[in-house]
């Protein structure tokens, strides 16, 4: 989060926190939630479907965010097991108790994040009950519950437009944002008050920037990052993973190395020599061939 607010982020989330355990387990609270007094504007984001359990979970927060946010747009098979996230979707009357139960309860707003369905009047009707039952902003991912991995394909900006136009409270957009050309054409093609990156803000942390920042430059200041706020060595490694991820099928070696790294220095000797090979190949090319993986990154 403190990367991608140095690039542009005007507002981060927490990781999607699974309300049963953090209401119920201290050490799992302060394992997965950490934040201080630059991490803000924040949102913490819970997924659950009992009412009072995700309102004790976010009790513990309420004092160290600005918002707390139900997550039901998770289509991943966990969510299906745990009967969370957009497999809530048709439990319309669940999902209002929750969002009043929270809107009722917590000092700060709640707000929630949907998927679509395949007809826009029932995304729209979903939208307007998510709203009155207390939802102060709403964050619509243009996808179905079923568009994932290999079925994911592109999100629907037309049903974005239409919730937009359909309730008071802002929206947010998500879905197909990979660089800040698609930030600024999703804005317009919307009327959302702002736009949401996932998966891809996790590759790029400066999307948001519109700048192309060598990988060679990000990691090293990600690492600098990680030792003024520590966290588990396989969280700084999943981001590592992540920031490398055009690199390592060229990087064989380097993958094996990071995966198997068992202290943070080990982790930062690999990374700074990987970010030296990954340099001095880039600077090796011809200017055209540079011109073209630079122009690539703006359309990745």
């Amino acid at each position: 989060r403190a990367l991608g607010r140095r690039y542009g982020a005007d507002l981060c989330y927490t990781p999607m926190f699974n309300s049963k355990i953090f209401a119920e387990n201290e050490q799992y609270r302060n394992l997965h939630f950490t934040t201080n007094q630059h991490d803000h504007p924040l949102i913490v984001q819970f997924c659950g479907d009992n009412p009072e359990t995700i309102l004790k979970a976010a009790k513990f927060v309420e004092d160290q965010c600005e918002a707390v946010d139900i997550n039901l747009g998770c289509p991943q098979h966990i969510a299906k097991r745990g009967h969370y996230g957009s497999y809530l979707q048709d439990e319309w009357e669940l999902i209002a108790s929750i969002v009043k139960t929270l809107h009722e309860g917590l000092k700060v707003p709640v707000t929630c994040k949907i998927r679509v369905f395949s007809d826009v009047e029932r995304t729209v009707k979903y939208a307007k009950m998510i709203e009155s039952a207390g939802a102060q902003m709403l964050t619509v991912h243009g996808r179905l519950r079923e568009q994932k991995g290999h079925n994911t394909g592109l999100a629907d900006w037309s049903q974005i437009k239409r919730v937009v136009e359909a309730v008071k409270i802002p929206v947010i957009a998500n879905g197909n944002i990979l660089t800040i050309e698609d930030c600024e054409r999703c804005l317009k093609e919307t009327g959302a008050v702002g736009i949401m990156s996932a998966e891809a803000h996790l590759y790029n942390p400066a999307l948001f920037s519109g700048k192309i920042i060598p990988i060679w430059e990000l990691v090293p200041e990600y690492l600098l990052i990680s030792k003024d706020h520590p966290a588990p060595l396989s969280f700084i490694r999943g981001h590592l993973f992540k920031l490398f991820r055009k690199c390592l099928n060229s990087f064989t070696d380097h993958r094996t190395k990071l995966g198997s790294a068992s202290s943070l220095e080990e982790l930062e000797s690999i990374a700074q020599d990987l970010c030296e090979k990954v340099k001095e190949a880039f600077h090796a090319l011809s200017e055209e061939k540079k011109e073209e993986i630079v122009s690539s990154s703006h359309q990745e």
